[in-house]
C-alpha cells in the first residue's frame, strides 16, 4: 500500500484528527473560565448568587448593569444556550464558585429546538437535575417559569406561546413536589397572546430595561424570603 492510500486509511478510521474531527466546546466551559477563578480566590462569598442562564441572563447585566453593581450577583448567561449545555457547566459555573442560592432561568432556548429536538419532560428533567445538583452541594435552587414568547424570530413556528405554559406547569408542580422555591416571571410579564407587551421586549423574546425591572421586582421579593430560611 503507497503512502497515500496509508494516508487515506488512516483519516477514514480516523486515526488522527482532521478538521471534521476537531474537538468544539459545545457547552463554552471557556467563556467564565478567568473570572470564576478569580472568583474563587476571593473568600468574600456570603449570600453570593449565581444566574444561570441564556440571553435573556447575559443580557440583564447591558440592560442595566447597575443590578450587578451587587457584588454577590454572578452573571453566568450564555446567549443561545439550551439546558443540556448549562447542564454540563453548572459544576464549572456554579457550584465551585460555592454560592448561597443559584437563580436557574432556562428552557426557551430548548423549545426553539437550538441543539436539536427536545420534550418538554426532558426541558423539565434538566432543569430538575440542576436543581438536585445545586441542593446536594448546599446550595439554594430558584426554578424560574420561561418568560412569554409569542415566537421566536430566529426559528418561528415552534409555538412557544402554547409550549412555555405547559412547560412552566410542569416546573412549578416539580418545584412544590422538591421543596425548591418557584419564581413565576411569567404571570406577571405575559400579555393576552401568552407573549411580552411591546414595552417589555425588541424582538417577542429579549427584554428591554422595562422587562428587566419587572423581573428585578420579582427576584428581589423573592430572594428575601430564600434568604431568610437559610
Amino acid at each position: 500500500m503507497n503512502r497515500v492510500l496509508i494516508l487515506i486509511a488512516f483519516s477514514f478510521f480516523g486515526l488522527f484528527p482532521n478538521k471534521r474531527t476537531k474537538a468544539q466546546d459545545w457547552p463554552n466551559l471557556s467563556r467564565y473560565q478567568k473570572e470564576n477563578e478569580t472568583l474563587k480566590l476571593d473568600s468574600n462569598n456570603v449570600n453570593r448568587i449565581v444566574f444561570m442562564g441564556n440571553s435573556i441572563t447575559e443580557g440583564w447585566s447591558t440592560a442595566n448593569p447597575k443590578f450587578f453593581d451587587n457584588e454577590s450577583y454572578i452573571n453566568r448567561g450564555i446567549g443561545g444556550q439550551t439546558t443540556p449545555q448549562m447542564l454540563l457547566r453548572f459544576r464549572q459555573d456554579v457550584i465551585s464558585l460555592e454560592p448561597a442560592v443559584v437563580h436557574i432561568l432556562a428552557g426557551t432556548n430548548d423549545i426553539a429546538e437550538n441543539t436539536g429536538p427536545i420534550s418538554l419532560e426532558q426541558i423539565r428533567d434538566n432543569i430538575l437535575t440542576m436543581a438536585q445538583l445545586a441542593k446536594a452541594n448546599g446550595i439554594d435552587p430558584i426554578v424560574c417559569s420561561v418568560l412569554p414568547a409569542y415566537d421566536y424570530p430566529w426559528r418561528p413556528g415552534k409555538n412557544p406561546n402554547v409550549k412555555i405554559p405547559k412547560l412552566n406547569a410542569m416546573l412549578a408542580k416539580m418545584a412544590e413536589q422538591n421543596n425548591v422555591t418557584y419564581l413565576d416571571y411569567f404571570s406577571e410579564m405575559a400579555d393576552s397572546r401568552n407573549g411580552l407587551p411591546e414595552k417589555y421586549t425588541t424582538d417577542e423574546v429579549h427584554l428591554t430595561k422595562e422587562g428587566y425591572e419587572v423581573m428585578e421586582n420579582v427576584f428581589q421579593k423573592a430572594i428575601k424570603e430564600v434568604l431568610k430560611k437559610q
